[in-house]
């Protein structure tokens, strides 16, 4: 069995960032990966035109002066293989390959209450024992795949976009469907449309979606963005999203309407996802989400050649943000080909696979290539894959049955010593992940490195703490349009999932003062021991 005081699971971004700083604070620390390579979603997600809905320059760490200044990006917003070399680039900068163990896929494990030790399994049957165990698993990382009759029949090519085939795929001539149209279905649907033969598009639910206003990224851009990185930087740890900006503090309806239509139309021009963020109300307020609704509706539509398709393409049936929005380019337009068709499921449902294709309420369309972009069991899934054993026998995955009970997002009781970065309870996939990121593992490097000088060897969130931050994450999500919706923020789009809204929805700055309020007053909402839980039970059984 291999010992080591921290074991990290998944060496994405999340992963790669914590044994940096686990490191540099002299505290031992391995990774474990699934995957034959790093780089976690960036490294599955290989589908035609993958990109970052954040800017290049604040999708990347801040923990160096010397790679900022160094790494040049690119575009505006980053593509698949951008940020595959970035992670690559960043794993050799600071010599990070020897502490991350590939093809390890973990399966269990357990925790020892005795000795206050993690007990790991992987899927080849080796055997690990660390102090603490740190899940880095992503928050979009566990694809939800659906089931159709006869989904087996099918003798053409089935893909699924998070697990995009490393040599590519050939299109030139072949029928093509695309299954879902979120972010993966909207990006890979035009670059794939020139392509294909012909190309359908299977939508259950009409997604919102801005331009990217994506272009290559000049020299003088990059100097300048480089001179003043400390600024940016500090802008992005006090906004909202972690995007570098705030809205105006005006609310929208107060706004003369000729000047909204400005402000609304240099949002969408310029901001992509952060045209959310053209007022404070928009996610608040129905009336003020209606009228930035309205104004999207136009935009899409001008985007449109087809009337009918029009129609179909734009969402009416929940608020702009409700469900992420996405960051395109030209995904609208691509329905303008003569080779592209919307199927409308919710119109005409799937009823089952053929071996040539699909079946529809409407009719039987022939395909070679079937694509799922069905989005993903969020937040959750990719925690409760392996089966993760607790104080007590208690298994996580019975623990959050009726959704997940953390302390400030980054631990749960029952489980000492389980550390949970960019998980539910935490800004997660409200916010620029980097920055809920790097929060988190500088407030856990912290934590381990005090621990260890004081001679703590387990800390445990105790159950009320819990019970209040999970209550102030559904307060919190009431206070929003987020639950008018059914999305992956609240399990809505999976079948059985507890409807609870999962992410924290009070930005960015509010999450990190409450992470520094904790340490301040001695790690509140935890329970820190010298000597396991176990031997003070087994101590008072005694004396009993």
């Amino acid at each position: 069995m291999m010992q080591i005081e921290t074991l990290i699971v998944g060496a994405g971004l999340g992963g790669l960032r914590a044994l940096h700083g686990l490191r540099e604070a002299g505290i031992d620390a391995k990774v474990l990966e699934a995957s034959d390579e790093i780089g976690g979603v960036w490294n599955h997600n290989r589908y035609p035109g993958a990109r970052c809905d954040v800017e290049s320059y604040d999708y990347s760490y801040s923990f160096s002066q010397e790679l900022e200044q160094e790494w040049r990006w690119t575009e505006r917003y980053p593509t698949q293989p951008e940020i595959l070399r970035y992670i690559n680039h960043v794993a050799d900068r600071f010599d990070l390959r020897r502490d991350v163990v590939l093809n390890a896929r973990v399966t269990e494990a357990v925790y020892d209450e005795a000795a206050a030790l993690w007990a790991v399994t992987t899927q080849d049957g080796e055997k690990w024992q660390a102090r603490f165990l740190m899940l880095c698993l992503g928050q979009l990382s566990a694809p939800k795949l659906p089931d159709y009759p006869g989904q087996s029949a099918f003798k053409g090519q089935v893909i699924v976009s998070a697990n995009w085939p490393k040599g590519g795929v050939d299109y030139a001539g072949r029928r093509v469907a695309i299954i879902g149209t979120g972010s993966s279905g909207m990006q890979m649907t035009p670059i794939i449309a020139p392509e294909a033969t012909h190309l359908t598009v299977f939508q259950r639910t009409a997604n919102y979606s801005v331009p990217a206003a994506n272009a290559p990224l000049t020299e003088d851009e990059d100097r300048e963005v480089k001179a003043n990185y400390a600024e940016r930087r500090a802008l992005m740890r006090n906004s909202p999203t972690g995007l570098g900006f705030r809205p105006e503090k005006i609310a929208t309806l107060d706004v003369p309407e000729a000047e909204r239509e400005k402000a609304f139309e240099k949002a969408y021009q310029r901001l992509g996802f952060g045209f959310a963020l053209t007022y404070p109300d928009i996610l608040l307020n129905a009336e003020a989400n209606k009228v930035a609704s309205a104004f999207l509706h136009r935009k899409i539509g001008e985007r449109i050649k087809d009337p009918e398709t029009r129609e179909k393409l734009i969402p009416r049936t929940h608020h702009f943000g409700t469900r992420r929005p996405s960051v395109d380019s030209g995904y609208f337009e691509a329905f303008n080909r003569d080779n592209v068709t919307l199927a409308d499921v919710k119109e005409f449902p799937i009823l089952e696979f053929t071996e040539t294709g699909i079946r529809t309420a409407e009719a039987h369309h022939a395909f070679d290539i079937i694509i799922f972009a069905t989005s993903f069991d969020a937040l959750t899934g990719s925690l409760l894959k392996p089966t993760i054993i607790g104080r007590d026998g208690t298994l996580l995955k019975d623990k959050w049955a009726q959704g997940p009970l953390t302390q400030l997002g980054v631990a749960t009781a029952d489980f000492p010593n389980l550390l949970i970065v960019a998980g539910p309870g935490s800004p997660s996939v409200l916010s620029n992940v980097m920055v809920s990121i790097e929060e988190q593992v500088d407030w856990f490097v912290a934590l381990l490195a005090g621990m260890k000088s004081r001679g703590e060897v387990e800390i445990e969130a105790t159950e009320q703490a819990e019970q209040d931050w999970t209550a102030h994450v559904q307060e919190r999500a009431l206070e929003t349009l987020y639950m008018t919706a059914d999305s992956f923020y609240n399990g809505g789009e999976v079948a059985g999932k507890p409807r609870v809204f999962m992410p924290y929805s009070g930005g960015i700055r509010s999450y990190r003062r409450l992470l520094e309020t904790c340490a301040a007053e001695g790690y509140s909402g935890f329970v820190l021991r010298k000597t396991p839980a176990a031997a003070h039970k087994a101590g008072a059984q005694q004396d009993a």
